[in-house]
């Protein structure tokens, strides 16, 4: 498979609408599971050389973990004590899917409890009952994988530039979006919150300081196709009129920069088009927002 292989969001959204709410069902358990971290760190995947890990879990004195494996197209649920259970990723219901993971954990002698409402969807058909969404293409879920291990270890160079407080490179569920966000040290304006199905309490701690947030995201339908992203909270003014880069541009609806994936897939050099379009963006962010008032753990060192 090409590295940067081609990603249709048309080809692929029923597949990319059931392994969404999967993961959802999978993040839960470790929502449940976790200690609150700030800015909801606690709930997020990573990505692996095989597919998304939820990386170790607590509990009581026990540790698990559930990977999901995009090459071999298997869930895995492993524990400190070597036991391994895995469930075959084919074409199933989300409430199969839901009672067979439940199942199994249970088995495991893990018996958590998940609320079973999909977060940040319109649609949210609790777990147990979805029989709508159904779809597995192994072949658009592999495209899918390629993309996000390149994605991942670009943003993981742009990460390193920074010297202040930023987060992870990781993927959250509820968006399901692999992202990374840096941060001015500065209290930020209380967020609004209206985020479908998203406690606002859980959005305005996310964005409780102000940030400046990038990463990769497979579109949905008001963008439907691919795309990297980069955004700040709050937005300063003049942020939708800087220059993000060659094929990079404002999203008026989004709020965001857009640099479709496959612009980034066609570049002589993908990686140079990407960085250049992250850091053009964090800048501009960062600049408008008169960042170097906050001190210099605010401070980012040049592309």
């Amino acid at each position: 498979m090409d590295a940067w292989p081609g990603l249709s969001y048309t080809a692929w959204k029923d597949t990319y609408a059931t392994l969404l709410l999967w993961t959802q069902i999978v993040g839960k358990i470790r929502l449940v599971q976790t200690p609150w971290v700030n800015h909801s760190w606690h709930v997020v995947y990573y990505v692996t050389a095989r597919g998304l890990s939820t990386s170790p879990i607590r509990y009581g004195e026990r540790v698990f973990e559930i990977d999901f494996d995009f090459i071999d197209h298997q869930l895995l649920m492993r524990t400190g004590e070597g036991q391994l259970r895995t469930l075959r990723l084919e074409p199933r219901t989300v409430a199969d899917f839901y009672q067979a993971v439940m199942t199994q954990l249970a088995e495991l002698e893990l018996r958590v409890a998940i609320n079973t409402t999909p977060n940040e969807q319109i649609e949210a058909i609790p777990f147990e009952r979805d029989d709508k969404h159904r779809s597995y293409d192994r072949q658009a879920v592999g495209r899918f994988f390629a993309a996000l291990l390149q994605a991942d270890r670009v943003l993981k160079e742009f990460r390193a530039r920074f010297h202040g407080k930023c987060s992870p490179v990781h993927f959250f569920w509820g968006s399901f979006d692999l992202a990374v966000t840096r941060f001015s040290g500065r209290p930020a304006p209380e967020h609004p919150g209206g985020v479908p199905h998203l406690p606002d309490r859980v959005a305005r701690e996310a964005y409780s300081h102000e940030v400046s947030s990038c990463g990769f995201w497979p579109g949905n339908e008001v963008l439907p196709e691919a795309a990297f992203y980069a955004y700040a909270y709050p937005e300063p003014e003049g942020l939708k009129n800087a220059e993000a880069g060659p094929a990079g541009y404002y999203h008026p609806d989004l709020r965001e920069f857009i640099l479709p994936y496959d612009k980034v897939r066609e570049a002589a050099s993908p990686d140079t088009m990407l960085l250049n379009f992250l850091q053009r963006t964090h800048e501009a962010a960062a600049t408008l927002g008169h960042w170097e008032e906050a001190g210099p753990q605010a401070l980012v060192s040049k592309a």
